[in-house]
Formats: structure tokens, sequence, C-alpha cells
């Protein structure tokens, strides 16, 4: 077995995860999305204008180029991903059919869902502290 090369990706679960660099896992519109470098992705639509700048705060995961894993509680404070709207479109048509046997009745009709293309860049992502141990108090 070919071992997997740095420009290449692991796909676990239908997820695309980096196998190498620096990647942050956001949630926006309640789905959660994997961004790299430069990322392009189509989001749930957003209401900002096409040009204007995005900032995600829900970042749930980072992971900088040292292999180093911050995870969110649920989300890391001080963490953010900004983003540039690209276009606002819909998607291709999705054709509806209702049908019920034996009666007659059918309908047909299309949906298109609208979206919001962003090209999104890793940002700041705060440094990992280390608490200071909490002592327990000594009760006689």
């Amino acid at each position: 077995m070919d071992p997997i090369k740095a420009t290449q990706v692991a796909l676990t679960q239908n997820v695309i995860i980096p196998t190498s660099g620096a990647f942050t896992v956001i949630e926006t519109g309640g789905k959660q999305y994997v961004v790299s470098e430069t990322t392009n992705l189509r989001i749930e639509k957003l209401e900002q204008a096409v040009g204007e700048t995005v900032v995600f705060d829900k970042v749930l995961l980072t992971v900088d180029d040292a292999g180093t894993v911050t995870v969110g509680t649920p989300y890391i404070a001080g963490a953010s991903v900004t983003a540039t709207v690209e276009a606002q479109a819909q998607g291709k048509k999705l054709r509806v059919i209702h049908f019920k046997s034996k009666s007659n009745r059918h309908k047909t009709y299309g949906h298109r869902q609208p979206f919001t293309a962003v090209t999104a860049t890793l940002g700041t992502a705060p440094v990992a502290k280390k608490s200071p141990a909490k002592k327990k108090a000594v009760t006689e």
C-alpha cells in the first residue's frame, strides 16, 4: 500500500480532512465545515452582500502546522475564521413528486435552495494556556 502524500487528503465518514497543514472546523447554518488555508465553501444563505467579510466565531476544533489539536467545549473562546462572500446564488433544481397510488393524485414541483459561496481563510486561534492546578481544601 502506498503511503499518503502530503498533498493528498483522507476521506473519513464523508468528511474530507487534510492530512498535512493547519485546518479548522467551524459551524454555521447548523452544519460543520473543515477550513484549510484558503477554502471555497457553499454554506447556508447569509444576508451579507458580495464582497463583504464574514467572521465565523463558532470554531469547534483547530489543528496547527505542528499537529497540536485544540478542541472546544463546545466552541474555542477567542478563535475565529474570516471569509469573503463571493456569490449569492441558488443550487440546482430538485424535482419533488408527491404521489398517492390508486387515487389518481399526484403533484410535482421544484425547489432551488439558496446558498452563499464564500472563500474562507484561517483566522486567529488563541494560544493554549495550561490552567494552574486547583488545590482541594482539606477538611477535618
